[in-house]
């Protein structure tokens, strides 16, 4: 499967973007889904990751409940909508599938990855 995430920008402290991810194939409903996030010097830490139903999902602490992941099966499209948004959120945002179906914040459960979309947040 390939996937593709964009959505990001440039938007200041307190605003909100709404990140996608397409996914090519026929098997997108059956992978766990992921968002991770990799800011300079930093190492790729998980955001948020969803079951391949979406009825199960998990966020870090540092965005739980003001990040929202979702997924339209029907669309083979990921999302997440990420209000409130700090400058601490500022990184390269990537989408990753999970062939297992197993929704996991370890990236290395991952087995494929889209090419990352940039959100700066200003202060």
């Amino acid at each position: 499967v390939q996937l593709q995430a964009f959505g990001g920008g440039l938007v200041q402290a307190g605003g909100s973007l709404r990140l996608s991810c397409a996914a090519s194939g026929r098997t997108f409903s059956t992978y766990a889904m992921g968002w991770f996030r990799q800011a300079p010097g930093k190492e790729r830490e998980s955001v948020a990751t969803i079951s391949w139903g979406g009825g199960s999902t998990y966020y870090a602490d540092s965005v739980e409940g003001r990040f929202t992941s979702s997924r339209d099966n029907a669309k083979n499209t990921l999302y997440l909508q990420m209000n409130n948004l700090k400058p601490e959120d500022t990184a390269v945002y990537y989408c990753a599938a999970s062939r297992s179906g197993i929704a996991t914040r370890y990236p290395r459960n991952y087995d494929y990855w889209g090419q990352g979309t940039l959100v700066t947040v200003s202060s």
